[in-house]
């Protein structure tokens, strides 16, 4: 493939979707093509709200939900823009589920990972950014609560646990960031970060 694929994840609130909008204008004004997207609703956009507002659904549900989205997300969006040569920045991956389902709701992780091989065609971010935030600073920073994000203190730190985890087991790809710095510095750091992938 001769794009790169890069993701951003972290708790709500972390400022993902403002930084993925940055870097891709950071991007564009080098000349470079780029696709911006997010999860859920890459694939399956009326599953997005589903998911955030619908009423409540079992784990497995909604772990399949997300993954069934993904799969539509990889096949129709990622990858044919990967192909195309451009850079995907997508606010949110499979990194997500594994945190919010898997640590968070308690998911076995190995259950999610077998599911996830068929859904992504083992397609990896060549780097993943994790803004991470305290849970106690990631809920006052939520303003209207969706059906996730009103699940509390607990679920949160188990989730951020998740995404530690994730990370700590992955150093070549991911890239942990203090997401309650300044917006500027954080992008300022992203930049830096992917200076070696930059044609």
């Amino acid at each position: 493939m001769a794009g790169v694929f890069l993701t951003l994840e972290g708790l709500d609130g972390a400022g993902k979707s403002t930084q993925a909008r940055l870097l891709a204008a950071f991007l564009e004004g080098r000349g470079i093509g780029v696709r911006l997207t997010r999860e859920p609703g890459g694939g399956l956009p009326e599953v997005r709200e589903v998911l955030l507002h619908g009423k409540a659904l079992s784990p497995e549900a909604e772990y399949l939900l997300f993954s069934a989205d993904r799969s539509e997300h990889v096949r129709k969006v990622i990858l044919p823009a990967l192909q195309e040569g451009l850079w995907v920045i997508s606010d949110r991956y499979l990194d997500s589920s594994l945190a919010y389902q898997g640590y968070g709701r308690g998911l076995p992780l190995p259950w999610l990972l077998e599911v996830a091989k068929g859904a992504t065609l083992g397609l990896k971010p060549h780097r993943t950014f994790l803004l991470d935030l305290p849970p106690e600073e990631a809920l006052k920073r939520v303003k209207d609560p969706d059906r996730l994000e009103g699940l509390g203190l607990a679920f949160f730190g188990r989730v951020r646990e998740g995404y530690l985890r994730l990370a700590e087991a992955e150093p070549e790809r991911f890239v942990v960031l203090d997401a309650t710095r300044p917006t500027e510095a954080l992008q300022a750091e992203i930049q830096r970060h992917l200076l070696p992938l930059l044609p």
